[in-house]
């Protein structure tokens, strides 16, 4: 067969046989098995062409949607990726690539938790699900991943004329968002038993961590390279720019990426657009504004109506650590998951009513720290997020006398 190694029309021949055999319901093995046979290797773009192919030809998308994990289980290791270029730190795919090693390691723990609840019996499973929460609420974190792909880069493949691999890939993120959500459901339930657990493991838990991980090896084998051979370079700047409105999954990239024509600094280029917020009782630079946030000695977050987590200050001297990642996510997700219940119970008051303050007060490495929630509401009353604003208030606390003569804090 060695003709088919430089023949790309016959290997794309051979490829769409045999992923039709898949539809006919030939077994994975046997089809993998004569794919190594008959070929050593296929180029990432001839594989986006076959599906092309196939739903051009009337297969239907929802069949290719089927199978698209089967091929790819078939396909595994047999992509030739000898042509993806170098990606520069800090570009779009660089991000996606490290957004997907971190989701790997939510998976890794995950079924770390599950074998051992398997083979160890633990008769309470308590701590076991309290840990899972807050993995899959991680896990569910990929939801930001999936929609850059879907409203930043979807669209410029589809402008290039490749439809076909960005639909089976959408569909591909429903099935897993819906399995995501399915697991963090089912460690919801009440007391639920080990025995019990297990079994939702095996139907929901388990296929909603493989998906996830299956969805990075189709990412890297052929999303990724598929689109930097597709996009330019301005194309990429401007889904860079675009990338921080929709958030990072479990990433916060700590260098931005920025093509050498573009010389300015999104801050700057927000100054020189002329961007002004103007309130009743007067206005600011987007720099001034920025600077005034970041120095006042509190750490300020908004989370919006809709319970997404949308600004953090970044002052020097900050309580909470918060980074980028955090932003458009779920507020409840952001928070450990026994105290979860919390979060919904201010929120759920907030938006009926029933309250507009929340304070805490604790003491943390040293220091005493006041908590406050607040309602926001519009001049109607109508509710628009909730503002939570952190305080190192231990030098308050030791004040005594007054001090009116001028004295400069360091």
């Amino acid at each position: 067969m060695s003709e088919l190694i430089n023949n790309s029309h016959e290997r794309k021949k051979t490829l769409k046989e045999l992923i039709l055999k898949l539809h006919a319901g030939e077994s994975e093995e046997e089809v993998r098995q004569q794919l190594l046979r008959n070929l050593s290797s296929i180029p990432y773009g001839e594989v986006v062409e076959v599906e092309q192919e196939l739903i051009s030809e009337g297969l239907p998308e929802e069949e290719v949607l089927r199978l698209c994990d089967m091929h790819s289980a078939v396909l595994e290791g047999r992509i030739d990726l000898s042509e993806m270029m170098d990606i520069p730190e800090g570009h779009p795919i660089d991000v996606m690539l490290n957004e997907n090693k971190e989701l790997r390691k939510v998976a890794e723990q995950i079924l770390e938790i599950l074998e051992d609840i398997e083979y160890d019996k633990p008769d309470d499973v308590s701590k076991e699900i309290l840990k899972l929460r807050g993995l899959f609420n991680n896990l569910y974190d990929a939801d930001k991943l999936y929609q850059r792909k879907e409203y930043l880069i979807f669209p410029y493949l589809e402008k290039a004329g490749i439809t076909g691999p960005p639909k089976v890939m959408w569909g591909k993120h429903d099935e897993i968002r819906e399995l995501i959500k399915g697991g963090i459901e089912v460690l919801q339930v009440p007391d639920i038993s080990r025995d019990d657990l297990l079994v939702s493991a095996d139907i929901v838990l388990k296929p909603a961590v493989r998906q996830v991980v299956e969805m990075g090896t189709k990412e890297s084998e052929i999303l990724f390279p598929m689109a930097m051979d597709t996009l330019n370079e301005a194309e990429w700047y401007e889904i860079k720019k675009q990338s921080i409105e929709i958030g990072y999954c479990l990433y916060d990239p700590p260098k931005e990426w920025r093509p050498e024509w573009a010389t300015e600094s999104t801050l700057a280029e927000l100054n020189k657009s002329g961007e002004h917020v103007q309130l009743p009782s007067g206005g600011f630079s987007v720099e001034e504004l920025m600077a005034i946030l970041n120095t006042v000695p509190l750490d300020m977050t908004f989370v919006d109506k809709d319970d997404k987590v949308k600004y953090f200050t970044q002052g020097t001297e900050r309580i909470f650590q918060r980074n980028r990642a955090i932003l458009n996510r779920d507020v409840r997700h952001c928070h450990p998951p026994a105290s979860a219940h919390i979060v919904d119970k201010i929120i759920d008051d907030f938006k009926t009513g029933k309250a507009s303050r929340a304070p805490f007060w604790i003491s943390k490495g040293g220091k005493m720290v006041h908590i406050e929630y607040f309602a926001l509401r519009n001049e109607k009353g109508e509710y628009l997020g909730t503002l939570e604003v952190s305080h190192d208030v231990t030098v308050y606390r030791e004040l005594e006398g007054e001090q009116r003569i001028l004295s400069y804090s360091k």
